[in-house]
């Protein structure tokens, strides 16, 4: 898999198998970085996070909007709608059915060739 290109070009589509490889990549640099705070005694006011922890969550919202941006582009949509997540409840919902749970657009869209190497059905 290519790292670069998933985390960092706003380029293309991905399916969700690689959207998936790359939550997971992330999520589990959030619980590393939690453990060294908690080892290290860097931790804030007493919670489960710290300083590293902090750090870490910035440098990966450019990162993060990359993957999204990419997913939503394989369901032919802008990558604008990662802004849906600002909505109370409802957009992480949204954001978990869309880019985790639908398939892609079958076929090429805008944005590019379908990752799968499917046809549009006629």
């Amino acid at each position: 898999m290519d790292w670069k290109y998933l985390f960092l070009s706003l380029e293309g589509r991905i399916n969700r198998a690689k959207f998936w490889a790359g939550i997971g990549v992330i999520f589990v640099g959030a619980i590393i970085a939690t453990i060294i705070d908690n080892v290290a005694g860097l931790t804030i006011g007493g919670q489960p996070y710290g300083v590293v922890y902090i750090i870490y969550v910035i440098a990966m919202i450019w990162p993060a909007i990359m993957l999204y941006a990419k997913r939503w582009h394989d369901r032919d949509k802008s990558g604008w709608w990662t802004l849906i997540a600002f909505v109370p409840v409802i957009g992480g919902i949204w954001i978990l059915i869309e880019l985790g749970i639908l398939a892609g657009k079958p076929g090429e869209n805008r944005f590019g060739p379908d990752p799968l190497g499917r046809t549009a059905a006629i």
